[in-house]
């Protein structure tokens, strides 16, 4: 996404109008500390699994009042242009178990729903999602809710918030056609994960 020797993904500008973007390697520094910002955005798409320091730091982070907008694909769609171990190319499947289980959370997929993209509805929207996921409450203690039947889930964890969507198909190469609309869902999620709702 930012490469310079290429033409920018859409999703670059949409980041860019919420502030300064800070590419990150690692979510923990050397000495275990977190790499994120105090009270930043971490935005998190289709991460590669974390060590167990990040998973450390990340937590710590956003007790901390970190806010986090986790786009967790079970079962990516989108086309790779990079090989099979190439570090730019994005997992096609999503192992976050650790942190998700911290914050009360089970991403689940269902193996004999139909493939293709199809939109689904999102806080009132329709949001592109191609075999999505669906996120489960591993305990009722109020601190996570499930929002569109479970596609998404807003957790509060100490003083900061998760906003996290199980799918990923948002943020793939759309048609002329449907570009307008998905930087404006893009924008909304960017919004809404800082926000106390």
């Amino acid at each position: 996404m930012f490469a310079t020797d290429t033409p920018p993904h859409w999703a670059l500008a949409v980041l860019k109008r919420h502030g300064m973007l800070q590419p990150l390697d690692s979510l923990a520094r050397a000495n275990g500390r977190p790499a994120m910002a105090r009270g930043a955005l971490l935005v998190m798409a289709q991460p590669r699994p974390l060590s167990p320091q990040e998973n450390v730091a990340l937590d710590g982070w956003v007790r901390g009042g970190g806010h986090v907008l986790l786009l967790a694909d079970p079962m990516l769609t989108a086309e790779s242009i990079f090989s099979f171990g190439d570090k730019r190319r994005p997992q096609d499947v999503v192992l976050l178990s650790p942190i998700l289980t911290r914050w009360g959370l089970e991403l689940q997929f269902d193996e004999d729903q139909p493939a293709g993209e199809h939109a689904a509805d999102w806080e009132g929207a329709r949001l592109p999602v191609n075999l999505p996921g669906r996120f489960a409450l591993l305990d009722q203690s109020g601190k996570c809710r499930l929002l569109a039947g479970g596609l998404g889930a807003r957790c509060t964890v100490g003083r900061g918030s998760v906003l996290a969507l199980a799918d990923a198909a948002l943020l793939e190469s759309a048609p002329p056609d449907a570009a307008t609309d998905r930087a404006e869902l893009f924008d909304q999620l960017l919004i809404a994960a800082t926000s106390d709702n």
